[in-house]
């Protein structure tokens, strides 16, 4: 069966139930049916276990992060712990283009999985329309006088489709569209700490420059006050369930290869305030997805993961030892090994953090045993805690040995410390990711990069963390480069402040924040029959 079959095959529980389950009574929600709601408060006491889910670098044939997260969430329900999976809600550019949709797979899904995919409780429109509410109060303030002498546009529109026709648009001034997961309405939306800090983000995003070379911001234009209205029911995290009627948190959706990659630090802060253990996931491979969750939602936000688990599978290793995609089901343990060097450098990242970590291996049946011992030999040798998860399979029975794993080292103690201080310049900020996550030999900038720099530096932004923008596909920012190349290059093209969501990001390479629809979309397999979604998965 499809994904979507098995989830229209599974009986729902309630939303009040599931919602009673971890201490919610209805007054605290806001119902949208029977099967979705929104919490309006609960308690700001953090006391739960933060668990992190991330990934070796993603193939096209995928990793499964967030199948394994919730079979994680699902297991360790089944040995009794008060447990709650918080997770990103999905675009919908990949789900009409590559992905089909993000919810799990399988047997560990969160469900209703056509709505979470499709539109949900309207959080990204509410998020696309803050945004371009801006820019259309930019332009009305240009045409009525334009007293803030705003002579240099930096803030663009979003839509939550994959065009790249909106890259560049000519009209009374040059214009380029972000998806709406890489704007920065959606990046600060996630670092909000509540309501207020939202407004605060909010007033603090920088539009423009005027004539003398001055910022302008947001406050400037007296419209954080009508946004704040915009997201004021957006800002409410979203309660669902998973297959086996668990609770789920999802909110917010920036992408991890051009944003931070995280799901909001409210949603983060209320699993923690709700249950003993949280399973939380990063976008896209470790060195783009963990290394941003550290380095700035924990940087600004006060959290650190008890426990780290890094999602492998046998056909990804194959492929980064040199395999072809269509090949990758066939035996071959030397392309294999040669894999397991992306896998290794991973793990080293993710140990210069001094987290505690596990490598799950997410199991598919056409795995062989031999290749599963290889990988587990790997781990021993290595010194990392090692499990397998069968969870797409088997629900949450198939990640129990991972739940147990996941539980003792949430016990142990650990000590956690960010990549890189805040003091350190701009420019040693970026030779630090480059150089310890990508293993990069060199670091160059373009000619307008150096100038961006420069001019944040001079006025006081040299003391924010760094968001690097670059391909998900390699350590490098050249896609094709897979496994765990060494002696490259990598080129920063432009940099953009992110003044509102308290970072500066950086885009290396050919990187570009509105994707285009791949040849073969799944849009052409998406459909309405009898009033049921098919297609997505």
């Amino acid at each position: 069966m499809t994904d979507i079959e098995i989830a229209y095959g599974v009986k729902k529980k309630d939303i009040l139930d599931v919602a009673k389950s971890i201490g919610i009574e209805k007054e605290n929600l806001i119902l949208y049916g029977n099967d979705k709601a929104k919490i309006i408060n609960c308690d700001n006491n953090r006391n739960g276990h933060l668990i992190l889910v991330t990934a070796i670098s993603p193939t096209p044939m995928g990793e499964g992060k967030t199948t394994v997260s919730i079979g994680l969430n699902d297991a360790l329900k089944k040995i009794n712990k008060n447990s709650i999976a918080v997770l990103r809600e999905p675009s919908m550019g990949p789900v009409f283009g590559m992905k089909g949709g993000a919810t799990g797979g399988g047997y560990s899904q969160v469900i209703p999985m056509e709505d979470i995919n499709l539109q949900f409780t309207g959080d990204f429109d509410a998020i696309s329309a803050a945004n371009n509410l801006i820019c259309a109060a930019i332009d009305n303030h240009i045409y009525f006088d334009n007293k803030l002498d705003i002579q240099k546009v930096t803030f663009n529109r979003c839509l939550d489709v994959n065009d790249r026709f909106l890259r560049s648009i000519k009209g009374e001034r040059e214009e380029s569209f972000n998806i709406t997961a890489a704007s920065e309405i959606m990046a600060l939306f996630c670092l909000a700490k509540d309501e207020d800090d939202l407004k605060e983000k909010l007033s603090n995003i920088v539009i423009g420059y005027n004539s003398k070379n001055e910022m302008i911001y947001v406050k400037d234009l007296n419209l954080q006050g009508s946004l704040a209205v915009l997201l004021k029911n957006a800002i409410k995290p979203n309660l669902v369930q998973s297959l086996e009627n668990n609770p789920v948190i999802i909110h917010g959706g920036p992408f991890a290869n051009i944003a931070h990659g995280c799901n909001s630090v409210i949603g983060t802060n209320m699993g923690l305030s709700l249950c003993d253990y949280v399973v939380t996931e990063a976008g896209f491979g470790a060195d783009l997805g963990a290394e941003k969750f550290l380095d700035i939602k924990c940087r600004l936000n006060d959290l650190k993961p008890d426990c780290v688990v890094l999602v492998a599978t046998i056909k990804a290793l194959k492929y980064h030892g040199g395999v072809a995609k269509e090949d990758v089901l066939l035996e071959n343990y030397d392309a294999l090994k040669i894999g397991l060097a992306n896998l290794d450098q991973h793990i080293d990242n993710l140990n210069q953090y001094g987290v505690n970590l596990v490598v799950c291996l997410n199991k598919f049946a056409t795995d062989l045993d031999d290749e599963i011992q290889i990988v587990k030999t790997f781990c021993d040798e290595k010194g990392v805690s090692f499990s397998t998860s069968t969870a797409y399979i088997d629900g949450g029975d198939g990640a129990i040995d991972l739940a147990n794993k996941v539980i003792e080292l949430c016990d142990n103690p650990y000590d956690f410390k960010l990549l890189y201080e805040d003091s350190l310049s701009i420019k040693e900020k970026i030779n630090t990711i480059c150089s310890n996550i990508y293993h990069a030999s060199k670091i160059n900038y373009s000619d307008e990069s150096n100038k961006i720099i420069e001019y944040l530096e001079n006025n006081g932004k040299d003391n924010l963390p760094i968001c690097i923008a670059k391909t998900q596909y390699s350590f490098s920012d050249e896609p094709k480069k897979l496994g765990a190349p060494k002696d490259f290059e990598v080129t920063v093209k432009d940099v953009r402040l992110y003044n509102g969501a308290g970072f500066i990001t950086v885009l290396l390479g050919n990187i570009m924040t509105m994707p285009g629809l791949p040849r073969f979309p799944n849009y052409e397999h998406i459909d309405l029959i009898d009033g049921k979604v098919i297609g997505l998965s």
